[in-house]
């Protein structure tokens, strides 16, 4: 339906208009998908590293570039913007400035998205405009599945991750000939290693369906295969909500997976016919996610059909939470949280983390420790002075 709808565009010789912010790694593989999908065209690219927005532009024939996304949305007007930075604070600049131009909004950017979802969402409804998560990221594609299998008359008991790697004590400086060969930064290599980005995408399928962690930063077992999730967790104890998790190590490397409920006497019979297993519990898996070839299913989706891949709901139910990587002296400056040498972020029920600190802002405020913090204990409200 999609590419069917995409193709129309190109009989009328139409073309849906998009900007993106963010030219590294991630953008620059973006632009080039854009560029090969029918029915779309990059009008624009916008990093504050002008030489590397310059290079992607190259991708993309009478696509421009530039270091200022308010200028480039007033100056050259587009259908959707797709936000690929690794900024929080600056995104949300870039993200209201698109939303207030009346375009829809892509999030390569799982931060922004939790740090400030709610209020993306209440912005663009008085826009009339979509807000959405990115189609290919692990959370991306777990809604995809959510909302099929919840289609067959499943109840989801357990959204997961499969994570090829953890190292909660992870550092940006000894990630960077690692990052070096992943074209990524170190820091954003380090949210990725320490678990926090994939908190982080939890969260938001949590707060958009309503799942719970199974426990405090979920408890990630080890696995060779995926299909061993159906041991590696008491299901019975999960409730009606539904909860999420990951395998740690487990193959498929880079899929993602669904377990459902069923034991209706009709559908049962056909499920084992299937080869699905047995009754009450049946695992789905996807045994990859492709990040920015599957931004276009997003950007179409929210242009063509006004509709997001995922959302958060009006009350956020689930945050990521600083907890420390090493025992912190009294009186030191916490220059940002996400990806650095001296927190990880694991998710808890806002309910039960009460004058915590979401990770996400400590990217936002300059704070001092006013007390020392040992190792793996969370950061308080207490321990904080404004710089």
């Amino acid at each position: 339906m999609l590419l069917e709808k995409l193709n129309e565009l190109v009989a009328q010789n139409k073309q849906l208009k998009v900007g993106l912010v963010g030219a590294g790694s991630m953008g620059k593989g973006i632009a080039h998908q854009i560029s090969i999908t029918p029915g779309m065209t990059l009008s624009w690219i916008v990093d504050s590293d002008l030489a590397k927005a310059e290079e992607s532009a190259k991708l993309e024939i009478g696509c421009i570039s530039s270091d200022d996304v308010a200028a480039m949305c007033s100056a050259h007007p587009i259908d959707v913007l797709v936000e690929a930075t690794n900024t929080i604070k600056a995104a949300l600049k870039y993200c209201e400035i698109a939303i207030k131009s009346k375009a829809h909004v892509v999030l390569m950017n799982a931060e922004v998205d939790l740090a400030y979802g709610e209020h993306l969402q209440e912005l663009a409804r008085s826009y009339h405009v979509v807000v959405t998560s990115d189609a290919g990221d692990q959370h991306g594609v777990l809604a995809t599945m959510i909302e099929e299998i919840k289609l067959w008359g499943f109840d989801i008991v357990q959204a997961g991750n499969i994570k090829g790697f953890l190292d909660r004590y992870a550092t940006a400086e000894g990630l960077k000939e690692e990052a070096a060969k992943r074209n990524l930064n170190p820091i954003q290599c380090c949210a990725y290693t320490d678990g926090t980005k994939l908190n982080i995408e939890m969260a938001l399928l949590c707060n958009a369906y309503g799942f719970l962690p199974t426990q405090h930063g979920m408890t990630g077992p080890k696995a060779q295969r995926v299909e061993e999730a159906l041991d590696k967790f008491n299901l019975d104890q999960v409730g009606a909500e539904g909860s999420v998790d990951y395998l740690l190590g487990s193959e498929p490397g880079g899929g993602v997976y669904v377990i459902g409920r069923c034991d209706h006497p009709v559908q049962v019979p056909y499920l084992s016919y299937y080869k699905l297993g047995e009754q009450p519990y049946y695992l789905f898996y996807r045994p990859y996610h492709l990040c920015h070839l599957e931004t276009p299913v997003a950007i179409a989706k929210a242009a063509l059909f006004h509709s997001a891949i995922l959302k958060p709901r009006k009350k956020r139910i689930t945050d990521v939470y600083a907890i420390a990587k090493k025992t912190l002296a009294a009186g030191i400056t916490i220059e940002h949280g996400i990806g650095s040498d001296e927190f990880y972020g694991i998710i808890m029920p806002v309910q039960e983390a009460e004058n915590l600190v979401p990770i996400h802002e400590l990217e936002e405020v300059h704070y001092r420790l006013s007390d020392g913090l040992d190792k793996d204990k969370p950061l308080t409200r207490n321990h904080l002075i404004t710089s």
